[in-house]
């Protein structure tokens, strides 16, 4: 099974992001709050790109 035709949980950290009221943050808070989510977004994207690598070094191995 695919991880994408698993059920997304509603209670995952980018769910409860999401609904977090950002009234309340100052500019201050905000731009910290932006860098921190880009640097996770860089990180998911060096996992996704490894991932994408691993699979396709041993489809090459296998001759997929």
């Amino acid at each position: 099974m695919d991880a994408d035709d698993l059920p997304r949980r509603t209670d995952d950290a980018a769910a409860q992001l999401a609904r977090q009221d950002l009234d309340p943050f100052s500019v201050e808070e905000l731009d910290e709050r932006i860098a921190l989510l880009e640097a996770e977004i860089a990180r998911c994207r060096k996992k996704k790109e490894r991932a994408v690598n691993h699979r396709a070094s041993a489809d090459a191995l296998f001759k997929r």
